[in-house]
């Protein structure tokens, strides 16, 4: 059997404030396969993103492991993790954060400046992932501040595509488009996926989940049980991915 490219085992996360302590996350297990696209779903205050960021190595567990591709994170140094997330992680955020004022080209190659990627290479690696996004290349020297929405998204899921990370993290990514614009987001990612990348998206919306493989529901910090699970796809008609 091949190894997940996500195996989150029995992880807490606990955080310390002058309130007292904050069970973020409760025995969260999770594996994700290559090639899945998996949807996290849960009310705001749920812990979903704290489950994001520990899967993305922006935070550490209490307790319980998480291996990535097989590598125990909890190993690794800050300087390792930091490595990590340049080479073998792509992040996609709601509010896209680009530099405004840098072109397509340079907020796509900017991961790429934390990497030993020759520099010759650079613009070649970000005209491949924004070909795979479907930008045209009428607009890769335009100014991040000077395309649409859904444009300034796709140049986001470039900039993570352009290390060819092991797994995308989408935090909410159509949280900021129109309907239209969002289906259009949505079928990039499905496309990625169908051509073996691995993508974890978070999201609140019933119909942005329906567009994944596979969707798990978190709440009070623990995923749901197969009954649980149920009963929410009865609440919400029982969509899967179309």
């Amino acid at each position: 059997m091949s190894i997940p490219v996500i195996d989150v085992r029995n992880v807490h996360r606990i955080y310390e404030s002058e309130a007292g302590y904050m069970h973020a996350l409760r025995g969260v297990t999770l594996q994700v396969e290559r090639g899945e696209l998996l949807c996290i779903m849960g009310p705001s205050g749920s812990g979903k993103s704290t489950l994001m960021n520990t899967l993305g190595c922006l935070d550490t567990p209490t307790s319980g492991t998480y291996r990535l591709e097989g590598l125990d994170v909890s190993m690794l140094t800050d300087d390792e993790l930091a490595e990590l997330r340049a080479t073998r992680l792509g992040f996609v955020f709601q509010s896209f954060n680009l530099l405004p004022r840098a072109t397509v080209l340079r907020n796509v190659t900017l991961p790429l400046t934390y990497t030993d990627t020759p520099r010759a290479q650079r613009r070649e690696r970000a005209e491949a992932a924004l070909a795979a996004v479907g930008l045209p290349a009428a607009y890769f020297d335009h100014r991040s501040n000077e395309l649409s929405g859904g444009q300034m998204q796709r140049v986001a899921i470039a900039r993570a595509l352009v290390n060819d990370p092991a797994v995308i993290l989408a935090d909410e990514p159509t949280g900021n488009l129109d309907s239209a614009t969002g289906k259009m987001v949505l079928n990039t990612f499905s496309r990625l996926r169908e051509e073996g990348k691995t993508i974890v998206l978070i999201t609140h919306d019933p119909e942005v989940a329906a567009w994944a493989d596979r969707t798990v529901h978190i709440r009070d910090g623990k995923l749901l049980t197969d009954e649980e699970e149920r009963e929410v796809a009865m609440r919400t008609g029982g969509r899967g991915r179309t």
